[in-house]
């Protein structure tokens, strides 16, 4: 994003935690670990999904299966409670559960039944077989960066879906369409302000103006949710800069 986009400039302050994905985790209400396992669900299903396909070499019904089953038994055998922050990020441990839960599996005499108790939401599995047949095929050694590179495809793409929510119930769908134009899609690149306000019926300052909001929100959002989407404040803050450039003193 380009510099404009900083939120309340060079020295923005990151959002205040709302709640801890890993206390949520470990909570002994389940309604928190529900809720735990919904974030991460939202953010990681895609990633150990292709994971699974392109590591471990598993059809596309038995990867469906397998990622179901993996965070069921994420949340049912506690998985977390052996995390620690200090160690390595959540999104490193999450991988390895990942291989230990595949190699463990394929040892098993009986599997999990897939959900148990655990309510999951509806995953777009066709969306993501789709985007595999896109991509390169990774070698076995750079499995490591694809899973990442997938965790970062999974965090815009669910903050951009929640921009869009947020600018229709403002009714700020024009900021939203500047940014898709822009950013997104990138068909602006080649336009001037003026070309793209004659398009959009606002004025060049409106694009401006438009275009600057909708970028400070998605950062805004993205950072929420990597808020909730990591396993420390130290964590978070390597993230927000690897991802945004945002290089800010750790509290």
């Amino acid at each position: 994003m380009p510099d404009d986009t900083q939120i309340g400039g060079r020295n923005g302050k990151f959002p205040a935690t709302r709640w801890s994905l890993i206390v949520a985790s470990r909570s002994a209400q389940a309604e928190e670990r529900q809720r735990a396992l919904d974030t991460l669900i939202a953010a990681y299903w895609k990633p150990v999904y292709k994971y699974i396909r392109l590591r471990w070499g598993r059809d596309n019904e038995q990867s469906k299966d397998l990622t179901q089953e993996f965070f069921a038994r994420l949340l049912e055998k506690d998985f977390l409670e052996s995390y620690d922050p200090e160690k390595a990020r959540l999104r490193t441990f999450l991988r390895v559960c990942v291989d230990r839960f595949l190699a463990n599996e394929e040892k098993a005499a009986q599997r999990l039944k897939r959900g148990g108790n655990v309510q999951f939401q509806s995953l777009d599995f066709e969306s993501a077989e789709g985007e595999l047949q896109q991509l390169e095929i990774p070698s076995s050694e750079t499995m490591d960066d694809f899973f990442a590179r997938e965790w970062v495809r999974s965090l815009f793409s669910l903050a951009v879906e929640r921009l869009r929510r947020e600018c229709e119930a403002q009714g700020k769908q024009r900021h939203f369409q500047l940014l898709e134009l822009y950013d997104i899609d990138e068909g602006g690149k080649e336009l001037t302000y003026e070309q793209v306000a004659r398009q959009f019926g606002v004025k060049a300052s409106d694009v401006t103006n438009y275009l600057a909001y909708a970028r400070r929100e998605f950062r805004r959002i993205v950072l929420e949710q990597l808020r909730e989407m990591t396993g420390s404040e130290a964590e978070f803050h390597r993230e927000a800069r690897a991802l945004l450039g945002m290089d800010v003193d750790l509290p």
